[in-house]
């Protein structure tokens, strides 16, 4: 992908590759604070599923040394945004870090859910941005979508064994606490109820062997 000029079908073709995909994006009329120089517009990146665990794990990052999903995404992305004349960013690396959460709310896919956690249209709690790209292009972005958590009965205010996740906040102390309890080990091996409790999240082909790998580098 060396042609300057970008189009979201090809960028998708060239993620997919990789078992990637644009989560979402907005675009950027003027200079603002934290993004690169000239960028114009920037794209969220995440697993697409199926196929990305298995994938990941076939690549030479998988390897027993640390941060091997946080090294596999500065290769891929940092690779694709050099191809591109663009700028790759990570939610990993700091301080300082970059504001996903803030860029993630801009893109009319991801949402403030009823926890508090970022809730995707389409991949509900689970989702996780693996890295994004500032392009200097004006590129089209994903359309806006509805947010989900208007017509849902919001399963995940309940979902937490310990109460630690809900409306009121996060209570990471007897999150961590729970986790260190034999009866914490579903959400080890599983990943974490509340966000497995999401219809959207149970309707996305997110692996638990994924999901319990995030929460031992989680409750570490």
């Amino acid at each position: 992908m060396t042609d300057p000029t970008v189009s979201l079908p090809d960028l998708s073709t060239a993620l997919a590759a990789h078992r990637l995909e644009v989560l979402g994006g907005f675009a950027v009329a003027e200079e603002e604070e934290g993004l690169p120089k000239g960028t114009r517009t920037l794209l969220l990146l995440g697993p697409a599923e199926p196929g990305f665990w298995p994938h990941l794990k076939s690549q030479p990052e998988w390897d027993g040394a640390p941060d091997p999903v946080d090294r596999w995404s500065r290769r891929v992305i940092g690779r694709l945004a050099c191809d591109l004349g663009a700028k790759a960013l990570f939610p990993f690396g700091g301080p300082p870090y970059h504001p996903f959460y803030r860029w993630a709310m801009r893109s009319g896919q991801v949402w403030d859910s009823p926890v508090r956690l970022l809730v995707h249209s389409r991949q509900g709690l689970m989702v996780s941005f693996r890295g994004a790209i500032a392009l200097k292009e004006v590129v089209d972005v994903p359309s806006a979508a509805v947010r989900p958590c208007d017509t849902c009965p919001a399963p995940c205010l309940t979902a937490c064994p310990v109460g630690a996740l809900t409306g009121a906040g996060y209570d990471l102390p007897a999150c961590h606490g729970f986790l260190d309890q034999p009866a914490g080990q579903d959400c080890m091996t599983a990943g974490c109820q509340v966000r497995r409790a999401c219809p959207l999240s149970q309707s996305y082909a997110r692996l638990p062997e994924q999901s319990g790998y995030h929460m031992r580098q989680f409750h570490k």
